[in-house]
């Protein structure tokens, strides 16, 4: 019973996190590429046309991958280089709360690891190499 309580709410963790980086990312695919990319350009951001379609790609189509669950630690990992570039580039300024502070950022790179890595049986993660696992017995040390 405990076991299926932790894998909805890492579904709905999940899910949460999504939504917002969504939410980002189709604010950057609304500006388009070239936008974008000169808002990147403007934070001193190295090759901003190819950063700029990292974020976009990452905030919207690991977005929905993200939610189903599908190359978890990968998005986890990609998640972190984004919020790391906003903090380092826009967030720090403005300390750890208030206006433009890295209160979202620190929880956005944060949940998207301990999701990332612990991304619960509701996932395609689990159901594509999960269950292989969770079928090969461990191997003993004598």
């Amino acid at each position: 019973m405990y076991a299926r309580i932790q894998d909805v709410t890492a579904l709905l963790g999940r899910i949460a996190v999504a939504v917002v980086f969504l939410a980002h990312g189709l604010q950057k695919w609304n500006m388009g590429v070239g936008v974008t990319s000169k808002m990147v350009d403007t934070l001193g951001l190295p090759l901003p046309t190819l950063t700029a379609l990292f974020l976009i790609v990452v905030e919207t189509i690991g977005a929905v991958a993200f939610m189903i669950g599908f190359a978890l630690p990968v998005l986890a990992v990609a998640y972190v280089i984004d919020m790391l570039g906003a903090l380092f580039t826009v967030h720090l300024k403005n300390g750890l709360t208030g206006q433009g502070g890295y209160e979202l950022v620190l929880l956005l790179a944060a949940a998207s690891l301990a999701l990332g890595f612990n991304g619960g049986r509701l996932s395609l993660d689990y159901l594509i190499f999960g269950r292989k696992r969770a079928r090969t017995p461990e191997l003993q040390t004598a």
